[in-house]
């Protein structure tokens, strides 16, 4: 059986909306959380992006739920070393329940240093060499490492959980789905899709674990939670890989003028009808996940949680 997660989005909301959402989600019967890790919205409309960092450590103490991070680039904007720290020292303060998702990431938040954006296969690489410097580093000894892509010189984490959080792999395509099958220790991906997953498993993924989520707005007027989805999130269904490649909030609303309010009502999870709320969320137990995390686009976050706590979450767990 699956289990269930909210996800908490730090392009929306600001740290206490967050935190006071994790305290809902914890009542309400999910059993994990799951948060963004963004320097900059995908949008102005959104409005935000705090700290990933600083977010999971006031979790720590305002919730007992496992956090994962969906996902971190853990590259370009930091380091792999200190990604490694921020990581371990998630781990400690989460009690052990920190799993690092991890992913090759988007320009939208990797380049803000002025570094160049590398193409597909060397960000891959790049993620590749960063696990085994970050898997060094979580066993307590003094690493040094010549890279093609890292220099680390006398590097040493002091502060460590019991065991090394688990590295859950992103990937969209084939290609990356097969990384994170050899490098990961779980996979990540947005979209219940089976063939995907198979990749991952014969890549190397075997049993491990296969996390993904999906966004709904909860509303008692349908048409109200599409239009707060199509304001808010429209990018969404930006096609191919303009999520990897547009550098800056500017170009995502450029780009997202062309997603119509028919596209994003095609696509979405809308509305208070139960069933139609698990039947989005059982299309990912049927291909094969093992966590799936949900996010409530919009304002209505309590009305939201006890409708999940009263109808979804029960029905869910009622379907195995």
């Amino acid at each position: 059986m699956a289990d269930y997660g909210y996800f908490l989005s730090c392009e929306e909301f600001t740290p206490s909306e967050l935190l006071e959402q994790a305290r809902m989600a914890e009542q309400a019967g999910f059993t994990a959380l799951a948060i963004s890790d963004h320097f900059h919205p995908w949008n102005a409309e959104q409005g935000q992006s705090p700290f990933v960092w600083s977010m999971i450590g006031a979790l720590s103490q305002v919730t007992s739920l496992p956090v994962t991070t969906l996902v971190t680039c853990p590259t370009l904007r930091l380091h792999p070393v200190i990604s490694a720290q921020a990581a371990a020292t998630s781990a400690v303060m989460v009690d052990g329940g920190f799993r690092f998702g991890i992913g090759t990431g988007e320009a939208l938040n990797e380049h803000v240093l002025g570094d160049a954006w590398p193409e597909a296969p060397e960000r891959m690489a790049m993620l590749d060499e960063a696990v085994q410097v970050m898997r060094k580093l979580f066993t307590g000894e003094q690493v040094t490492h010549h890279g093609t892509h890292y220099t680390v010189q006398n590097a040493r984490l002091y502060t460590l959980p019991d065991e090394p959080p688990p590295l859950y792999v992103s990937a969209f395509g084939p290609q990356a789905a097969a990384l994170a099958g050899r490098i990961g220790d779980g996979l990540v991906t947005m979209q219940p899709d089976a063939d995907l997953v198979a990749q991952f498993r014969r890549a190397g993924g075997g049993d491990k674990p296969v996390i993904g989520g999906l966004k709904v707005c909860w509303d008692t007027d349908r048409d109200r939670a599409i239009d707060t989805v199509h304001r808010l999130w429209p990018n969404e269904q930006l096609p191919g890989e303009l999520a990897q490649l547009l550098p800056t909030p500017e170009h995502f609303e450029q780009a997202s003028s062309l997603v119509t309010r028919e596209m994003t009502a095609e696509a979405g999870t809308f509305g208070d009808d139960p069933e139609e709320h698990v039947k989005a969320i059982r299309a990912y137990v049927e291909a094969d996940f093992d966590e799936v995390y949900v996010n409530q686009i919009g304002p209505d976050q309590r009305q939201f949680f006890d409708f999940y706590r009263t109808e979804v979450l029960p029905a869910l767990r009622e379907a195995g």
